[in-house]
């Protein structure tokens, strides 16, 4: 089986590196997404999340790994390659996807279950950045966003926990929107990969504590965002 490492340092064969062509790809990468539950007893769960430096001309990638049950960060690693392609509404994953690989392939141990800062299936052609990594990697991954890409849905109760289904023009539920504090932004949460629909919310739910994001794509995101981590892995135990 081909490793992380190695689907990193090419993880679109057949891209030619136009627009029409990502779409064309997502498409039809969109057709292996599987949405049923697909993951083992969870013991180590993994946030990632990306930021750029030097005006953006280089790509930051941050990985962490925690303890599936008390929610510990265990190790983390940075990745710092060159970015590859401007931003595209719709095509993030071509953009971040190559450093995010790196720095899963950094970790020290495979995890159980990927949060990701962005949108699973919840994408014009069902296949955000969490759909994209899980079907490239293989991983089961959840897509955990700030904001709508695409769909409608009801209006949300302000308590903690609310969620009411994200739907698609056709009205198919395609994530939830989902208010993990009481009377805070809600989150738009949806499966990347061998994650079912109706398990997302729960599963983002049992890794929030105080904070309005999951620890997983929170503390990802505070390490996306530093510039004081060396490159590669940093061990916390």
């Amino acid at each position: 089986m081909t490793s992380l490492r190695e689907r990193a340092a090419n993880p679109f064969p057949d891209w030619d590196g136009s627009a029409a062509a990502a779409r064309e790809l997502q498409k039809r990468l969109a057709l292996q997404v599987r949405l049923e539950d697909d993951y083992p007893p969870l013991r180590l769960l993994a946030g990632v999340d990306v930021g750029f430096e030097e005006g953006g001309t280089i790509t930051r990638a941050a990985a962490i790994l925690l303890d599936a049950h008390t929610l510990e960060p265990l190790a983390e690693c940075v990745s710092r390659i060159p970015t590859n392609m401007p931003y595209v509404p719709g095509l993030l994953s071509f953009r971040e996807l190559p450093a995010l690989l790196e720095a899963l392939a950094g970790l020290p141990h495979e995890p159980d279950l990927v949060f990701v800062d962005g949108q699973g299936i919840a994408h014009p052609r069902g296949l955000g950045i969490a759909a994209h990594l899980g079907v490239v990697s293989g991983l089961p991954t959840i897509g955990v966003a700030k904001k709508i890409l695409t769909g409608t849905h009801a209006a949300l109760p302000e308590q903690r926990g609310a969620q009411v289904p994200l739907l698609d023009r056709g009205g198919c539920p395609i994530g939830w929107v989902l208010r993990s504090k009481d009377r805070v932004r809600p989150l738009i949460v949806s499966p990347g990969n061998r994650v079912s629909l109706e398990r997302t919310p729960e599963l983002v739910m049992t890794c929030v504590r105080r904070h309005r994001l999951p620890e997983p794509t929170r503390l990802a995101d505070r390490l996306a965002s530093r510039r004081d981590v060396d490159h590669g892995q940093q061990p916390l135990f």
